[in-house]
């Protein structure tokens, strides 16, 4: 059942994002920040993470579990490193300042490393590798989640989906750029499924029983309950190495709590211990590094570009017509998503309507205006 779809310009989806943030108490400039990380994801292709999530922030802040005004604090700090408390407000903000500092400090000393705790959700890890890119730097972010994937043996939801990413300057087009979450699908690639009326896939998410889920509103609904829970990358047990996903997804948990002394698995799961909705509580780690201060940065890039095209070049599969490295998708995705426009599935049209009727955004002319 795919439904209907509709394209959407990247400037009206922007502006769009924008003006929901200022007109649920965001002041202008972080809902900007805001805009510009989930606007990244869409151009990418992630579109889990784009604006399909721009309902989830809005329920959230409408439930008190985001502050508008974002102000955080730097709580300790040193030549190259810091903690900062996000103090629950918008996840984006307080990584964009978080990755700032970072990067500053590289500058200053070759490495920079910042540590959150009490941040929000803050969107896509890979737009804050680029910043690092951006600058000449090669940028390494983690964030830890609620609790969703289970740990090799088991079938109770502990670790969040804890991205990691990195990327790194090249002397092509576009940098190395891989941002992957450590389980095999994220929540967002649930809750797609269920907008769109898809099935997922057999041994992507388990239940108590240990056994597949595959229907995705009784994922969604199960997982609230603590009764779904993700696999790792790798899947359940041993056999296809499951247990690396879960290490890399302890590591994540490790950085993102441990080095800001901050929360940690059921520790953020956004309830309190009535079951009321409260803050999630949720760690990040930002790091960046300066090629400058080892090889130089013409070298790197240079470097790393011989890899990506060695890598490219090298024999393929039978029936395979190309080989890709990590970014090289998501850069062909902009040049087309800017041409197309953002993909609107029934769903998430519904979702967006919703919005635009509660804040009165009504100067915004979409081409499902009327859908129901």
């Amino acid at each position: 059942m795919a439904g209907k779809q509709w394209h959407v310009p990247v400037d009206t989806i922007y502006n769009y994002i924008k003006d929901t943030f200022v007109g649920c108490g965001v002041p202008a400039a972080d809902a900007k920040i805001i805009a510009d990380v989930l606007i990244e994801s869409d151009l990418r292709g992630i579109e889990s993470h784009g604006v399909g999530r721009l309902y989830y922030y809005y329920v959230r802040i409408k439930a008190g579990q985001h502050k508008v005004k974002t102000e955080y604090k730097v709580v300790k700090e040193g030549k190259t490193t810091a903690v900062i408390d996000g103090e629950h407000g918008q996840g984006h903000v307080i990584a964009h300042n978080a990755m700032k500092m970072a990067i500053q400090k590289a500058k200053e000393h070759g490495m920079g490393a910042v540590a959150v705790r009490n941040g929000t959700h803050f969107g896509i890890c890979g737009y804050y590798t680029k910043m690092a890119v951006d600058a000449g730097m090669i940028g390494i972010v983690c964030t830890n989640a609620r609790p969703s994937i289970a740990p090799t043996w088991g079938v109770e939801p502990m670790l969040g989906t804890n991205p990691l990413a990195f990327a790194m300057p090249s002397d092509e087009p576009f940098p190395f750029s891989l941002d992957c979450a450590t389980s095999i699908i994220q929540r967002g690639k649930v809750e797609m499924a269920d907008r769109a009326g898809k099935s997922l896939a057999e041994h992507l998410v388990i239940g108590t029983d240990g056994k597949s889920l595959t229907n995705a509103p009784e994922i969604l609904k199960l997982m609230v309950e603590d009764k779904a829970a993700l696999l790792p990358i790798g899947g359940a047990g041993e056999e296809l190495a499951g247990y690396k996903g879960y290490g890399y997804a302890t590591v994540v948990e490790i950085l993102s709590a441990s080095l800001s002394n901050g929360s940690f698995l059921k520790g953020i799961s956004g309830l309190d211990a009535d079951g009321k909705k409260t803050f999630y509580r949720v760690g990040h780690f930002f790091m960046a590094i300066d090629p400058n201060e080892f090889a130089g940065l013409d070298a790197f890039k240079k470097t790393t570009g011989d890899i990506l095209r060695a890598l490219r070049a090298s024999k393929k599969a039978p029936g395979a017509s190309r080989i890709w490295t990590a970014g090289e998708k998501e850069h062909e995705s902009i040049a087309l998503v800017k041409k197309e426009g953002i993909p609107v599935n029934e769903g998430l049209a519904k979702e967006l309507l919703t919005i635009k009727k509660a804040l009165k955004l009504d100067s915004y002319k979409f081409p499902f205006d009327g859908f129901a």
